[in-house]
């Protein structure tokens, strides 16, 4: 049997969870400013330095910058970004790995992934330009 549609976009979809309507101001609040969770939970992580990946260094195939990253990371896949707004999926980072770059996280919450990637500069305004 041939399939007629095939999905080909790999890139984490926009999460958005409905905030309880009539409950209290500061009980919504609370619910707002809670990290991401659940296995539909996008995780963004900036990475300013190089990255490295079994020894090779991690270079963007469009504008062969070699540091600062945004990393996503949307169930078991870790998606990089570059600021020229390059993405990759990258087989070679787990969540395992991830999850261990991030020692002390503090979250920002956007309501997409969209919405993220042009808050933290990776949407491709600021590409050809490190930022310190």
């Amino acid at each position: 049997m041939t399939r007629t549609t095939e999905n080909t976009n790999t890139a984490p979809t926009p999460i958005t969870t409905p905030v309880p309507a009539g409950s209290d101001p500061l009980l919504q609040l609370e619910y707002e400013t809670q990290a991401p969770s659940g296995p539909e939970a996008v995780r963004g992580l900036l990475h300013p330095a190089e990255l490295a990946l079994r020894g090779m260094p991690v270079t963007c195939s469009a504008c062969r910058a070699r540091r600062d990253w945004l990393l996503l990371n949307h169930r078991r896949n870790v998606w990089v970004r570059c600021r020229c707004g390059n993405e990759w999926l990258e087989p070679e980072i787990t969540r395992k790995d991830f999850d261990a770059m991030i020692a002390n996280p503090t979250w920002t919450h956007h309501p997409d992934t969209d919405a993220a990637r042009v808050a933290l500069g990776f949407d491709g305004t600021f590409a050809g330009i490190y930022l310190d």
